[in-house]
């Protein structure tokens, strides 16, 4: 794990936008397409408004969600409306945009389907994902039910973690292990002493030790 420390959240997000999009051209250059995962939430939000506005090849980035609750992209608790609304605008508004949520199914008849069709994004080219004070990440959660299986070395690149009346997908822990460059970004005391505890923990304690080895994890106060 690198951890880079930045004196304020301003400044992380200017320079992890940066470095972004400085592996995105990269891997423009000698690839067809770059795939590049996200995560939702209020979090990443900064990091995106100074992304979109990158020089790149918008055009042959590959964007999907790292996690998504099944429901329509106008419900305010969509990923796809959020990484929509702050990270595909300007430059970025010609990037390709993968959708997980499929209207009209639930989420256990789509789950073959979805992902065969993410077969041609894997490994992904760059990653981003946050970690909650809990140490999950995307929707892989502590204690949950599904989460060997989703950690699992033979587990699809999807996953489904019911939560109450709300499916969530998720990309299951090989799907984020094998990704090509990783991030993480947190912000705080609460989560900075989440990072330290997990160093400790199994992967099913802690699911973001799924990534860490291979992360650099941007962390600012």
């Amino acid at each position: 794990m690198n951890l880079i420390e930045y004196p304020d959240q301003d400044m992380m997000m200017i320079d992890l936008a940066q470095n972004l999009a400085g592996e995105l051209k990269e891997c423009l250059m000698v690839h067809e397409h770059a795939s590049f995962a996200v995560p939702g939430g209020t979090t990443p939000g900064p990091v995106f408004d100074a992304l979109c506005a990158a020089d790149l090849d918008w055009g042959r980035v590959h964007v999907m969600p790292t996690d998504e609750r099944w429901v329509d992209e106008t419900s305010q608790r969509s990923n796809a409306r959020l990484i929509k609304s702050r990270l595909l605008t300007d430059r970025a508004a010609d990037a390709v945009f993968v959708p997980f949520y499929r209207d009209g199914v639930s989420a256990e008849d789509a789950m073959v389907g979805l992902s065969q069709d993410l077969d041609a994004e894997f490994p992904i080219s760059v990653l981003l994902l946050g970690m909650g004070a809990d140490m999950h990440t995307a929707s892989l959660f502590p204690g949950a039910a599904e989460l060997p299986a989703a950690l699992s070395a033979a587990a699809p690149v999807m996953a489904i973690h019911p939560e109450g009346q709300e499916t969530r997908v998720t990309l299951t822990g090989p799907a984020l292990s094998g990704a090509m460059s990783t991030h993480v970004l947190i912000s705080g005391e609460a989560k900075r002493e989440a990072l330290e505890r997990a160093k400790g923990l199994s992967v099913e304690q802690a699911p973001i030790n799924t990534v860490l080895s291979n992360a650099t994890v941007h962390w600012a106060p």
